[in-house]
Parts: C-alpha cells; sequence; structure tokens
C-alpha cells in the first residue's frame, strides 16, 4: 500500500467534527487534535506503514483504536490518591521532552545517559504521565510517588520468548501492556538474569514495547544484538534508543557495538 493512501484510510475514519486533522508531508507525520481542548496524537507514518505490510495490523481500525484511546486518556483526570496501584514508571529518550504542550512540568527523573524514567497513571487501555501541578493535589512527594512506580512494576507479568542466533541466546520480554521497556527498572529481573545467562549479559530497549535480553557468548553475539536493537528501534511506535547496555555489577553502561561482519539479519520469535 502507498503512503498517501495509507494516509487517507487513516483520516477518513478519524475525520470528527470535534478534531483537526494536519499532516507534515517532510516528516510524514499525521497530527490529530481535539479542537476543544487542542490536545492530540501524532502518528509517524512510515513505522505504522511497515508494520501494516509486515502483517502486525489485522485492520486499519486498530490504528485509528490507539488514536481514540489516547485522545480519550488526555482527557481523564489525574487522580493519584486511592489510585495508587496505578502508578507506573515509563522509559523514554533523554531527547523526550520534560514539559507538557501546555507547559507543565513532568515528574522524572535521569536513568542512563540515554534514557529517563517518567512516572505515569494507567487507565487499563491507556494511561497519562504525571505532572508536578497533579502531583501538588495530593499528599505524596515525588519519591513516594517513585516508590510507588517501581514496587508495582516488579508485580506485572514477565512473559518471554528466546532465540538462539550463532550461540547466542536472545531473550524478548513483550506483555504488551505499555510497560515492556520500564521493566528495565525491576533490579531483581536483572539480578535473575544476570544469573541465568552464561556469558554476558547485555539488553536493549529499543522501544516502549519491548524489551530484549541478550546472553552473549562470542562477537557475533554483540553484532546480531546492534542489528536487531537498531531494526526494533526503527518500528518502535515509542522509540527509545537504538544503544544497547551491558549489565555488570549491577549498572547498566551503554555500549556502542561496532559490527565487524554482517551476521544472517535476526528474527524476533512470532507472538
Amino acid at each position: 500500500m502507498e503512503m498517501r493512501e495509507f494516509r487517507k484510510k487513516i483520516e477518513s475514519k478519524l475525520s470528527s467534527d470535534e478534531r483537526n486533522i494536519h499532516y507534515n508531508f517532510k516528516e510524514s507525520t499525521l497530527r490529530i487534535e481535539d479542537k476543544q481542548s487542542k490536545k492530540g496524537v501524532t502518528l509517524s507514518l512510515k513505522p505504522l506503514l511497515a508494520k501494516w505490510e509486515r502483517g502486525e495490523f489485522d485492520s486499519i481500525d486498530e490504528v485509528v483504536r490507539y488514536v481514540v484511546v489516547g485522545l480519550n486518556s488526555m482527557n481523564q483526570k489525574v487522580d493519584l490518591i486511592g489510585n495508587e496501584k496505578r502508578i507506573f514508571p515509563v522509559i523514554r529518550a533523554t531527547s523526550f521532552p520534560t514539559e507538557t504542550k501546555e507547559g507543565k512540568s513532568l515528574i522524572y527523573e535521569e536513568h542512563t545517559a540515554e534514557t529517563r524514567i517518567f512516572y505515569a497513571l494507567d487507565f487499563e487501555d491507556s494511561y497519562t504521565l504525571i505532572d508536578e501541578e497533579a502531583l501538588a493535589e495530593t499528599s505524596l512527594s515525588a519519591d513516594e510517588v517513585k516508590e510507588i512506580a517501581l514496587f508495582n512494576i516488579r508485580s506485572l507479568k514477565q512473559p518471554m520468548k528466546e532465540d538462539i542466533v550463532a550461540g547466542n541466546t536472545f531473550y524478548f520480554l513483550r506483555a504488551k501492556d505499555g510497560y515492556d521497556a520500564s521493566r528495565i527498572l525491576d533490579q531483581s529481573l536483572l539480578e535473575k538474569m544476570n544469573k541465568k545467562v552464561s556469558g554476558k549479559l547485555a539488553l536493549t530497549i529499543p522501544h516502549q514495547d519491548v524489551l530484549i535480553f541478550a546472553d552473549i557468548k562470542n562477537d557475533t553475539g554483540y553484532d546480531v544484538l546492534a542489528q536487531m536493537a537498531l531494526q526494533f528501534f526503527g518500528e518502535g511506535r515509542i522509540p527509545i534508543t537504538a544503544l544497547p547496555f551491558l549489565y555488570e555489577e549491577g549498572e547498566l553502561e551503554p555500549t556502542f557495538i561496532l559490527a565487524q561482519k554482517k551476521p544472517k539479519k535476526p528474527s524476533p520469535p512470532k507472538e
């Protein structure tokens, strides 16, 4: 399907008297805004079209649902008290804005040279990032919100599928709950994986919806992981970083891997 046809299909399903739709030809992005609140969702069409062509969407309606859910969540009240079990951390790239478009400062914390931790209130089918204004309306401190979020991330399931490439084992964590990458903050999970591997533990969070662990046993393993991180980074709905991490002595170290030879293109396990 051509980009123009793909865009038109999405626009036709989202067209409404309550929304404005703007297309940025240079960036290949589609901006859908609520006319009243001026809040909206921006779709990067190139990765979405690639997912469509790989059959990762059953229909255009899945893309539309993501937009509608996103727009609805923006109008939901952020009430933290009584909803502590629904507070979770989310990982973003350091380029991610620390303020909302309305100028509200978001609660965040530095993570690595590549990433930051933000905090979200979950609405089951979406979530909204917590800002300082919402926090000020509660008796909670920023440190308490962070502590609650880290406790909650440890309670989530950790489904994994594995694949072996050139003697190296890769583990894919994809729970499809919006917090896959956030599980990198679960120190007990990192320690469990560190004990599981027989080589060096490396991992990558190329986008929000996947966490990849790698049991690296030879140089080819580094090359495969680097290619895998780059491939997933380009395909993710919310990219984070294409740079893998090494896990050593309880610390994450961003690592630039220069592939010496191009191995066979890795294929992640089917869902």
